[in-house]
């Protein structure tokens, strides 16, 4: 008898059998409030009817068509409907199926098109689980253990989280920065150096965003010393920070940037954008797969562009990320243990330290298991799984995200207060 592999770890008890909109329902028939959102993937809620109809369609034509053998009717309708979302000069596309590869394409372009070898990449940043793209990770050390040697020519520089360091954040990004110099001066001259990779938004490393100065500054040397910045937009993409790119709140101005997830509300699929003088620079056959850009897929995120467009959910993003922000305010301001609220958007953590200041992990666990079982579902992240992140679909409503608040008072007071 197969079984699945006992190291997968599940982090809620739901068995789902079926999803609509922000919710998720067990065999029971009950009903769960999704702020998972699939890790951010099912940005138009479970099954929303736009994207279910779409890809019945397409099932019903065409599965299948390996897109360097042949091209297919979506693929190309979908590369000419992101022309209307891409940030300017960002005008080709090559398509995977994961973050991850999606990441290794990035990669391997930045190499081939500079002809240097070396990355460098920003603590507590996220880029995948396969050897190349954990190799860039730092979120976590569960994600790169394990597996050495891991790929060479990555060089790690601090990222601006204040709350980290515990200075402000100009203090923060001004030591960044500082500190990225150093690490061109004595780790990886610039002239070794392909690019720099970061998120705009730490996923894994905690909601902690970036800001307009450390993308000012990241681009300024960027072109001072012609090294590529790609912006890793895997989880920022596609509204869920309250802009289309979590980038544009920092005008981070990518040569490269990084999507999936969100991209085609659960059907697997990512790509990476660059502009055509830098894309022409791959090496020929450098690009491909065989599952990559298909035709489902495709479809369902043409369906999902439609949908964030035409129910304005890139503005609902906001406005709904405005309104939970403040409900987990109020929680926090009456549990000292919640020491930081922070995101963008529909992408906010709540951060839980002990009586010593430390990463309390075992709390914000606690905490996770228990709205679990009064119907929230939520994860954890950050560096000690010290925080709880709320990143429900974007189709998220007023009332929802009011219950969802009430929940997680609930869950909060039951675990910190024993009521």
């Amino acid at each position: 008898m197969a079984e699945l592999s006992p190291v997968l770890k599940q982090a809620t008890p739901v068995v789902a059998t079926r999803g609509e909109g922000v919710y998720l329902y067990d065999a029971d028939d009950r009903r769960y409030l999704d702020f998972t959102a699939g890790i951010g993937v099912t940005s138009t809620g479970h099954c929303h009817p736009k994207v279910v109809a779409a890809a019945q369609e397409q099932v019903g034509k065409l599965i299948h068509g390996q897109y360097t053998t042949v091209m297919h009717e979506p693929l190309l309708k979908l590369v000419d409907r992101l022309g209307e979302v891409l940030p300017e000069g960002l005008d080709r596309m090559f398509f995977a199926n994961s973050g991850s590869e999606a990441v290794e394409a990035a990669l391997r372009l930045a190499r081939q098109a500079t002809g240097r070898p070396n990355i460098v990449v920003f603590h507590g940043g996220f880029h995948g689980r396969t050897v190349a793209a954990a190799s860039l990770t730092t979120s976590g050390t569960k994600f790169r253990s394990g597996f050495s040697p891991l790929m060479a020519g990555v060089q790690v520089s601090p990222f601006p989280d204040p709350g980290h360091f515990g200075w402000s954040q100009e203090e923060t990004t001004e030591f960044a920065l500082k500190q990225l110099d150093y690490t061109l001066q004595t780790l990886t001259s610039p002239q070794d150096t392909a690019a720099f990779l970061v998120e705009p938004v730490l996923g894994e490393g905690g909601y902690v965003p970036a800001n307009t100065e450390f993308f000012a500054g990241l681009r300024e040397r960027a072109d001072k010393h012609g090294i590529l910045l790609v912006v890793d937009e895997v989880q920022t993409g596609w509204g869920r920070t309250g802009k289309f790119w979590g980038g544009d709140h920092f005008d981070a101005r990518a040569d490269i940037l990084i999507t999936a997830k969100g991209l085609a509300s659960g059907f697997p699929l990512s790509g990476i954008a660059a502009s055509n003088v830098l894309m022409e620079k791959a090496w020929p056959g450098s690009q491909g797969g065989t599952y990559g850009a298909n035709a489902v897929a495709c479809a369902a995120a043409l369906a999902t562009l439609d949908v964030i467009q035409e129910e304005g959910l890139v503005e609902n993003s906001a406005t709904r990320g405005k309104q939970l922000r403040a409900a987990l305010d109020e929680v926090a301001a009456r549990h000292p243990q919640i020491t930081d609220v922070r995101g963008l958007g529909l992408m906010i953590a709540n951060e839980f330290r002990d009586e010593h200041g430390a990463p309390d992990g075992a709390t914000s666990a606690a905490v996770q298991q228990e709205a679990a079982k009064r119907g929230l579902l939520l994860l954890n992240n950050g560096a000690w799984g010290q925080c709880v992140r709320f990143i429900p679909a974007l189709v998220v409503g007023e009332q929802d995200v009011a219950e969802a608040a009430g929940i997680w008072g609930e869950a909060v007071a039951a675990v910190l207060d024993g009521r």
